[in-house]
């Protein structure tokens, strides 16, 4: 495979490549943008690191900080990340827990993707002398990726990475 064609998921992007890029300050879900799996025949991990990840708390309105790690297997399509980013962008003012904004962001890409699975995680840098680092997961209901997740779940935190954003 030498590269994808126009007609191969791309003609319906407005975000890749266009210069009049528009930062939404206001929590836009609308602007994620998928294309089509051209590998949708085999398993295969997505991986996304966002190191700056930012939301307000709901009360004091303090910002957060975060690294956020998502992770998936996809299915028939794959998140354009340019429009993740901008996504990801729009919390920037968005007042939400830490376990809010990492359950939102995993809806939002399944019920842009319908992932076979997919994980996210908040690793949320400390204010007032405590840290929180929200993990969630979901595998595709009625498929062996539900018995993946539970695992992961279960397991998730029995080798914790080496924390490197605090």
């Amino acid at each position: 495979m030498s590269g994808r064609s126009h007609d191969e998921g791309l003609k319906d992007l407005t975000l890749l490549g266009n210069q009049g890029t528009k930062y939404s300050f206001d929590y836009a879900p609308e602007v994620l943008e998928s294309v089509d799996n051209m590998h949708s025949t085999r398993d295969y991990f997505v991986k996304f690191n966002c190191p700056e990840f930012t939301s307000l708390c709901p009360i004091t309105n303090q910002p957060d900080f975060a690294t956020m790690y998502i992770s998936y297997i996809p299915d028939k399509k794959i998140v354009e990340s340019k429009s993740l980013k901008l996504y990801l962008f729009s919390f920037r003012n968005h007042g939400d827990f830490h376990e809010d904004c990492v359950n939102i962001i995993m809806n939002d890409l399944i019920e842009l993707l319908d992932p076979r699975y997919i994980e996210v995680w908040g690793k949320f840098t400390p204010r007032g002398g405590i840290s929180i680092d929200p993990w969630c997961n979901y595998g595709r209901p009625g498929t062996k990726y539900v018995e993946m997740a539970d695992f992961r779940l279960m397991n998730h935190d029995l080798y914790p990475e080496k924390i490197d954003n605090r």
